[in-house]
């Protein structure tokens, strides 16, 4: 496993890498924001730690240009505590948001859960599913989606939580639920974290988020996928 921490503070940076080699990774370092964006673009990577407040470059900044071009993982790893700084990171394109200080065996097995999740969706037997009149078709193989035949790119987070609505038609899901199968773990809050991948997800698939066809609000019991849509294999 490939890993890439983007972390200005040396004994941060240190802590973490020493930790990650134990695991037996393949650990790369960047101290600003134009040096990670360089690694990624060199190294083929399985997840991208990622703090904010760095030099050259925001953090905010690296991880959008790390969505123009790749579904790689990124985990933020910051200082910044607010609510609405953890939702900002997730409308962004990150995967995870853990605020400093951190505990490491916490980081270590968000990774490793992340990680799991993404090894299951590789091995899906039923690679793609076309709904509505293919106007929206996932391959879950590639983790590509098709909007009227549009590529659509979604982080890999939105993709989880699609791939979990869309093979369970009609069951609802809460909000910790969804944060269970994607995470691999139960976020305790009061689910405006997941509400916002889902508005994200909403953006980029639904042909007026407004109204949702496919991704639809269960008023105080969390979300189901629409199973009267039209179905091809």
């Amino acid at each position: 496993m490939d890993i890439l921490i983007v972390e200005d503070e040396k004994s941060i940076r240190e802590v973490l890498q020493s930790y990650f080699l134990k695991e037996g990774w393949q650990v790369y370092i960047a101290s600003d924001g134009l040096e990670a964006l360089h690694k990624i673009e060199r190294f083929k990577l399985d997840v991208v730690l990622l703090d904010l407040m760095i030099p050259k470059m925001s953090g905010e900044d690296v991880c959008k240009r790390i969505r123009e071009t790749s579904k790689v993982p990124i985990m933020i790893i910051s200082s910044k505590s607010r609510e609405e700084d953890m939702i900002n990171g997730l409308n962004i394109g990150a995967d995870d948001y853990i605020v400093k200080p951190f505990r490491i065996k916490e980081v270590l097995a968000r990774i490793n859960a992340l990680l799991r999740r993404m090894d299951m969706f590789k091995k899906q037997d039923d690679p793609i599913l076309r709904l509505n009149q293919n106007g929206l078709v996932i391959n879950f193989e590639t983790q590509e989606v098709l909007v009227n035949q549009k590529a659509v790119k979604l982080t890999s987070t939105e993709f989880k939580i699609l791939d979990a609505l869309v093979k369970k038609p009609r069951k609802i899901f809460s909000r910790q639920d969804l944060s269970y199968i994607v995470q691999g773990y139960r976020y305790i809050g009061d689910g405006r974290t997941m509400d916002a991948h889902i508005k994200n997800l909403r953006k980029k698939i639904e042909h007026d988020p407004k109204k949702p066809e496919y991704i639809v609000t269960k008023i105080g019991a969390g979300y189901t996928f629409n199973s009267f849509l039209d179905r091809e294999v």
